[in-house]
């Protein structure tokens, strides 16, 4: 039956395989990065670009065919510059082995770390805390206070007291250790306008953006407690949620 053909089948190597397997792969991989940013958004924009671009030119629109056509010639400039901040979180991770990383445990602070939050929410004290994950970030440690503390609840809610000189600012927690203090984190570009969404709450979706990190937030003002991932907040948590989702999420 196959020799009845029109054409000949092209003869499929091993090397043709690996190559279309490992090309499916990366791209699941990259699909699975920009999955829920904002970076589909500006997909799909390109996306309709070319299609602006293509039917431009079967109805003879030349003018517009032709300011496309400069646009597109310079299409690699354009991706570069709309996706560098996720093309260097890619990066990062891949850098880290995001890309084949097993599941970890969450820490072994994880129960005191909740009840600290949770009683800075009682007091209404306004806290912001930062867990590295495996993106190190050693320049946001740069710009605050070194401490390389073991870990307490004690130690933790003394840092955040309103008179001590450094509550102003985040905790960064790596392992069991606290660190720093008083780090300046990046603030979130393009929020949209929160009269809930202070400083804290901002600092706390620029750096999950930014890295993998995830951060706690407590409100000063409400005494509620907040969680930030990827640049996306999880609001009104209460202690079994929060230790829920940070359980799940420091797993991954």
């Amino acid at each position: 039956m196959l020799e009845n053909l029109p054409f000949e089948l092209p003869a499929l190597h091993w090397r043709d395989l690996l190559d279309i397997s490992l090309v499916a792969f990366v791209l699941y991989r990259l699909i699975l990065l920009v999955r829920g940013t904002r970076a589909v958004s500006v997909i799909f924009g390109l996306l309709l670009v070319l299609l602006i671009y293509y039917l431009a030119g079967e109805f003879g629109l030349y003018t517009l065919h032709w300011l496309l056509a400069n646009f597109l010639g310079s299409i690699f400039l354009v991706v570069i510059i709309l996706f560098q901040q996720d093309i260097r979180k890619a990066l990062a991770e891949m850098g880290t082995a995001g890309l084949w990383r097993r599941r970890s445990k969450p820490p072994e602070i994880l129960d005191e770390l909740v009840l600290a939050m949770m009683e800075m929410a009682r007091r209404r004290v306004g806290a912001l805390v930062v867990i590295e994950r495996q993106q190190q970030l050693g320049e946001v440690i740069a710009r605050g206070v070194t401490l390389n503390a073991v870990f307490s609840r004690d130690l933790l809610l003394t840092i955040f007291r309103p008179e001590t000189p450094l509550h102003d600012g985040a905790v960064l927690i790596r392992g069991q250790t606290i660190t720093a203090a008083a780090c300046i984190l990046p603030l979130a570009a393009g929020v949209e306008h929160k009269s809930d969404w202070g400083t804290r709450h901002r600092a706390a979706m620029g750096i999950t953006e930014e890295s993998d990190a995830v951060a706690i937030i407590v409100s000063e003002e409400r005494g509620s407690v907040s969680v930030a991932l990827g640049g996306k907040l999880t609001t009104a948590l209460d202690e079994v949620r929060l230790k829920r989702v940070l359980a799940s999420t420091l797993r991954r």
